[in-house]
């Protein structure tokens, strides 16, 4: 298919995953400029018209990663420049991931600096793929802090927020703990535009409720590197089960969380407040055997990454390998799982032009097959895989 601005894509043999729920094909695509301008059942293509066999596979919206850090043998945090994000999106197109967010381990300033201007760079020259930044740490808990580099530790000043505040092309998201800042530093940032989720936290209940009342959208992988529930101590995770408004990302791997807390997270949350996220390393598309960062050597185990002390060091896991993940274990639909890795990540960005099928949103699109494996990738109606 040449880029034309208008074009029609029909598919057959299959189902399309709409906003509404799934609709058998034939089905027929308009796109215009690069979005969708008009979708419907058909009686077959027209001539000149594309056609797209499904093979009793899925059409659903482009994927969308809220913790990528990193892919193609690229970590962000030592390539924070467009390049570098370039090796990274192609990493994860691969596996139907249309939209992400960058994120950074615990930088120093300069790093994080150095990342947003190279993300408004990527986004002023073109690149549609790039979302933002998810700036995850330094202010977070010692007690809580997983990979992340112990001494880089600190609690949210005016310079970290002066810099997370300034105007920016992308989406900027930060992780933080709540005990290490202040409920009016959250609302400046959330007035600021900054989306603020908690995480890596040893926080209390009554920590965590005066968050989300100042503006916090939710949590940064469910689960893991926080204070757990407990029936006389919620904590975190209690906090954000109970929080009907709050999002939960989720790294659905059974390594990180066990499928029966994977379960009972979606009971309660449902598709509409789940992110699915890969928290994926460089290793995602190219063989390695082990990486760094910052200067701790990781090791590439069993489907885990780990540091020489056994600490998890982010996931072996794209995007895709997550949605089949959650209608393995956690009895999702394909519909929901695809709305926890598209629709659900698209509006806690407060996107509302990504992740669904539906006239004025861009025309970014995912084939998986019967089994739920990539077959076909469109970024604004072009097909690139």
């Amino acid at each position: 298919m040449t880029g034309s601005a208008s074009s029609h894509l029909n598919f057959t043999n299959g189902q399309v995953l709409t906003p509404q729920g799934a609709v058998e094909t034939p089905f027929r695509l308009t796109i215009i400029d690069g979005r969708i301008a008009t979708m419907q059942t058909v009686a077959g293509p027209e001539d000149g018209d594309e056609l797209v066999d499904l093979e009793g596979g899925w059409l659903s919206p482009g994927l969308i990663d809220l913790q990528v850090n990193g892919g193609g043998g690229v970590l962000f945090n030592d390539d924070p420049t467009p390049e570098g994000l370039a090796a990274i999106g192609r990493a994860h197109l691969a596996h139907g991931v249309t939209g992400f967010m960058p994120t950074l381990v615990s930088a120093t300033p300069d790093i994080i600096a150095q990342a947003l201007d190279a993300v408004d760079a990527a986004i002023a020259a073109g690149e549609q793929q790039v979302l933002g930044v998810h700036v995850e740490g330094p202010f977070i808990s010692p007690e809580r802090r997983g990979i992340h580099t112990p001494e880089r530790m600190r609690r949210l000043d005016e310079t970290a927020m002066a810099l997370l505040t300034r105007p920016r092309r992308g989406r900027v998201m930060i992780t933080l703990a709540p005990e290490l800042c202040e409920p009016g530093q959250i609302e400046a940032m959330v007035r600021a535009g900054v989306i603020v989720s908690l995480g890596h936290s040893d926080a209390d209940v009554a920590q965590a409720r005066q968050a989300f009342q100042a503006g916090a959208r939710g949590v940064t992988h469910l689960f893991n590197a926080m204070s757990p529930l407990h029936h006389r101590a919620p904590g975190l995770v209690g906090a954000a089960l109970d929080d009907p408004q709050a999002w939960c990302g989720l790294i659905a791997d059974g390594v990180h969380v066990d499928p029966v807390a994977l379960r009972l997270a979606f009971r309660v949350k449902g598709a509409e407040r789940l992110n699915l996220v890969s928290d994926s390393m460089p290793p995602i598309g190219v063989q390695m055997d082990a990486f760094v960062i910052d200067g701790r050597r990781i090791l590439v185990r069993d489907g885990r990454y780990v540091g020489e002390d056994g600490a998890l060091a982010g996931a072996d896991l794209t995007l895709d390998q997550a949605v089949r993940g959650t209608v393995d274990m956690m009895g999702a639909s394909v519909g929901q799982a695809v709305q926890m890795a598209s629709a659900s990540p698209a509006a806690f960005l407060g996107l509302d032009d990504r992740g669904v099928l539906a006239p004025g949103a861009r025309a970014d699109l995912l084939w998986l097959d019967a089994a739920l494996r990539p077959r076909g990738v469109w970024r604004g109606g072009l097909r690139v895989i």
